[in-house]
């Protein structure tokens, strides 16, 4: 296990996650990435697309904004890496734009 640090997108706060090294990280997005399962910080991780952080949790170093951001790592198909495409947010948008 290693400890990783992580930056707030929305705060800077300073967040820590330990994890397994092996895991390679994609992205650190304030949104959830379209089609990424997310596990919480605080259970078994190793095993979905990604982690969902809350920042000011026991993570977090320092206070934060208590808003979720998301780690997404990278993840396989067919011997070829996932594209992440948009995130969830930007795929709402586009539906209330019509």
């Amino acid at each position: 296990m290693v400890t990783v640090t992580y930056t707030c997108p929305r705060c800077d706060a300073v967040v820590e996650l330990e994890r397994d090294a092996y895991l390679a990280d994609k992205s650190v997005t304030p949104d959830p990435l379209e089609g990424w399962e997310y596990a919480p910080a605080y259970g078994e991780f190793e095993a979905a697309a990604g982690v969902e952080i809350v920042c000011g949790a026991s993570e977090t170093r320092g206070e934060g904004c208590g808003r979720p951001f998301y780690l997404s790592f990278v993840r396989y198909e067919d011997g070829r890496e996932v594209d992440p495409g948009r995130s969830l947010d930007e795929v709402s948008f586009d539906f209330l734009r019509g």
